[in-house]
C-alpha cells in the first residue's frame, strides 16, 4: 500500500491553491409530517367543500426558503429556519354517480436545526458583482455561511377530510404568508376565511442540510486536464449509425435471475439446461 502511495505522489507536478466550497456542518432528517392541512384557492376549495373523500396522488417540493442566523453564546454555531412548500395533488370524489376531479393544494412545514459554521467576518468584492453603469462595487451581503438542503422526492402518506381545527398548522392569513414565486404556481386566490371542509395530509420528508463557506486550499496537481477524445462530426448514413446500435433486449424482456446474460440464450431450437423448456 506504501508503494502506491509513494508512486502516486512522485506524479504530483506543484500544489495549487484553489477558492471553493468547504462544508463545515451537516445533518440528515427523516420527518413524519403528520396532520398538515392544505390550502386551496377559491376554485378547489368548493370542490372540497362538496367533497365525500379525497385520495393523495402525489406531492412535490415546490420550493425552500432558509435564513441562517447566529446563535447567541456560542460561537460558530448558527441556526438555519427551513421552509418547505408542498404542492399536494389530490383526486376529490364528490359523489358517487359523479367523475372524480383532480386538485391542487398547498402544504406548508416549518423546521429549525443548529449546525456549526465556523466564523467569517469579512466582505467579499469582485469583478462579477460590480454595477458598471454606476461604477459601484456590491459587497457580499452577509458573512454567515451558506445553507444547503437537500430534498428527497417527497411521500404522500394519507389524506382525509376533516375539519379545520383538526389540522396541526393552521395559518391565521395563508394569502400574506406565501411567497409570490409559490403564489404563482396555483390559479386563483388563496382562501382565507374559515372554509367548511379541510384536508390534512401526511407527509414523508428525507432532507440533508449543510452549511458551507467559500475557502482557499491548497490541493496536489497532477497535471492539466486534457480530453482523450477528439471531436468528430458523423456524417455517415444514418442507416449504418442504426445497425451499430445493439438490440435494446433491456427494454422488451424484464430482468431474469435464471437468465440474466441473453447473449447466451440460442436461437437454433435448442435450449440451454435449466431454462424449463424440457420440462
Amino acid at each position: 500500500m506504501n508503494d502506491i502511495f509513494d508512486a502516486s505522489c512522485k506524479k504530483i507536478k506543484e500544489a495549487v491553491c484553489i477558492d471553493t466550497s468547504r462544508v463545515y456542518d451537516s445533518c440528515a432528517d427523516k420527518d413524519c409530517l403528520a396532520d398538515m392541512r392544505v390550502y386551496f384557492t377559491d376554485c378547489a376549495q368548493q370542490v372540497i367543500d362538496n367533497a365525500t373523500t379525497v385520495r393523495c396522488k402525489g406531492c412535490e417540493v415546490i420550493s425552500v426558503f432558509s435564513d441562517v442566523d447566529c446563535v447567541p453564546f456560542n460561537r460558530g454555531f448558527y441556526s438555519v429556519d427551513i421552509t418547505f412548500f408542498f404542492r399536494v395533488n389530490l383526486e376529490v370524489i364528490t359523489s358517487p354517480n359523479c367523475p372524480s376531479e383532480n386538485v391542487s393544494g398547498l402544504a406548508v412545514f416549518s423546521k429549525k436545526c443548529i449546525l456549526f459554521g465556523s466564523d467569517g467576518n469579512v466582505k467579499i468584492f469582485t469583478s462579477e458583482l460590480c454595477d458598471k453603469d454606476s461604477g459601484e462595487s456590491l459587497p457580499m451581503v452577509s458573512s454567515n455561511p451558506r445553507a444547503k438542503i437537500q430534498v428527497a422526492e417527497p411521500l404522500c402518506l394519507d389524506a382525509r377530510l376533516c375539519r379545520p381545527c383538526d389540522c396541526c398548522n393552521n395559518v391565521t392569513d395563508i394569502s400574506c404568508s406565501v411567497p409570490s414565486c409559490v403564489r404563482r404556481i396555483f390559479n386563483g386566490r388563496f382562501v382565507n376565511e374559515s372554509t367548511e371542509k379541510a384536508v390534512r395530509v401526511t407527509i414523508g420528508l428525507f432532507t440533508i442540510v449543510q452549511l458551507e463557506r467559500d475557502v482557499q486550499m491548497l490541493i496536489p496537481a497532477y497535471d492539466f486536464c486534457m480530453p482523450n477524445k477528439e471531436c468528430t462530426c458523423n456524417t455517415e448514413d444514418p442507416c449504418d449509425s442504426f445497425r451499430k446500435i445493439k438490440f435494446p433486449v433491456g427494454e422488451f424482456f424484464p430482468p431474469s435471475e435464471r437468465n440474466a446474460d441473453f447473449d447466451s440464450f440460442s436461437t437454433s431450437g435448442s435450449c440451454n439446461s435449466g431454462c424449463g423448456c424440457n420440462k
